[in-house]
């Protein structure tokens, strides 16, 4: 029952407060009614005291003291309405009364004490001019004038109603309206904070998607080049025992070491290429929903390129991958056990890339192992193992450098499809990697 919120508008409210007041214009609005009410009660008060035979001074400071309390109608529109009817009978306070009826029904006062306190405006009112109607009537010299029985209270009626209908009808309609504009300007700031949100979401999402995606092409790099390059490395190994005692399987392990190479240097060709295609992409230029930003950058980060699963590695190459081992000088038996069937191209690739940094790590730590490599398809899942047995010592190390990367990357390849990868050493001084992967990823 304070402020009527009448001193707020569109651009909000200022940051100096006047007492109970939110703008300076409030408080020469209400002040300026203040003095014009007080005035007219004072004027007003002269004709009370001559009617009721008080001295004209009292009259007219009675008249000053209603009329002034309209100073605090925002503050307690309850109280001014409350003076104006209690001092309708001294037919004073008019303008009093209409704007403080207009500010009860404009506020936040529960409906039920308006309707009360606009219900005894209108009864005092109709009382009063009720009275004064039929005064007049009485004390009409025109002999021949003949309002019959139902001037004055057509005319009571009309006067009270036109005195308080008006003012507490426009009060709920702006009182409505500021409700209205308040609850719009709330859905807009929690639809802008809404917003903000999505943008940092988004925003999130996407740096997200580009940490997971550089770490899939890390992952990539690191299976192509460490696998070939650790064949080269073995290779030039040989390469360098035999020059001089076998002229022909040097030879052998020269043209191998270049067809590794070049092998590389096409497999990171076309990553490359594929990063920079990306690069070309036209730019969009058009607005985006934040709601679009957020989903294509996790559909970004769910899933890598297309073209790079299509174009890479699948289980039919194991042989070849298996074979190149063996002319690197490993020993290595391959077992396939079930029936193949049609899996996902990321199935197929990280069953390979399992496979292959498996047995780049035996190059890197199990030099002259024998190695065993088990592929078993299950109908709904495919599983592999690649096992060593303990290191040769009568075989040189290759001395491969190693980032501790080949183990965590193979574990990551796998849970992100959903399978279940186990490592770790054997009892007879090996050691094993195990890998099963659901048919569809």
């Amino acid at each position: 029952m304070t402020a009527t919120g009448a001193d707020q508008d569109a651009t909000g409210m200022t940051a100096r407060r006047y007492w109970w007041w939110e703008r300076r214009r409030s408080v020469v609005l209400d002040v300026g009614l203040a003095l014009v009410s007080a005035l007219e009660c004072a004027l007003e008060g002269v004709r009370f005291a001559g009617n009721a035979g008080l001295p004209v001074p009292l009259g007219v400071a009675l008249g000053v003291a209603a009329g002034s309390v309209l100073l605090v109608r925002r503050r307690w529109p309850i109280a001014v309405v409350l003076v104006s009817i209690a001092v309708t009978p001294a037919e004073m306070a008019f303008l009093m009364g209409i704007v403080s009826l207009y500010t009860l029904a404009a506020s936040e006062v529960p409906r039920r004490i308006t309707v009360v306190l606009a219900g005894m405006s209108l009864a005092g009112t109709l009382i009063v001019t009720y009275v004064r109607t039929q005064q007049d009537v009485a004390n009409a010299t025109d002999g021949d004038f003949d309002p019959g029985p139902w001037y004055v209270p057509v005319v009571s009626l009309f006067l009270s109603l036109g005195l308080t209908g008006p003012p507490v009808l426009f009060g709920l309609y702006i009182g409505a309206r500021r409700r209205l504009m308040e609850s719009l300007r709330e859905r807009a700031d929690s639809l802008e904070r809404e917003l903000s949100l999505l943008a940092d979401r988004a925003e999130e999402r996407a740096e997200w998607a580009r940490t997971e995606e550089r770490t899939r092409i890390a992952r990539e790099m690191h299976d192509v080049v460490a696998h070939r390059v650790s064949l080269m490395v073995v290779h030039s190994a040989a390469l360098q025992a035999v020059a001089l005692k076998d002229p022909a399987k040097a030879v052998k392990n020269a043209a191998l070491v270049g067809d590794m190479g070049r092998q590389a240097l096409t497999e990171l060709r076309e990553m490359l290429g594929v990063l920079r295609s990306g690069d070309r992409a036209k730019p969009v230029t058009t607005a985006v929903p934040l709601a679009s930003v957020g989903a294509a950058a996790a559909a970004a980060a769910a899933a890598p390129s297309a073209e790079a699963v299509e174009d890479g590695p699948c289980l039919a190459e194991l042989d070849a991958l298996v074979g190149q081992s063996r002319q690197a000088g490993m020993v290595v038996e391959l077992t396939v056990e079930g029936d193949p069937v049609l899996y996902g191209a990321q199935v197929e690739q990280t069953a390979y890339r399992v496979v292959q940094e498996a047995l780049t790590n035996v190059h890197k730590h199990a030099a002259g192992a024998k190695t065993w490599v088990r592929l078993a398809h299950r109908g709904s899942e495919v599983a592999m193992q690649v096992e060593n047995g303990p290191s040769d010592g009568g075989t040189a190390d290759a001395g491969l450098p190693s980032g501790g990367n080949g183990l965590v990357g193979m574990r990551e390849r796998v849970t992100a499809l959903g399978g279940v990868f186990v490592s770790g050493p054997t009892d007879a001084g090996g050691f094993r990697v195990s890998a099963v992967l659901p048919a569809r990823g």
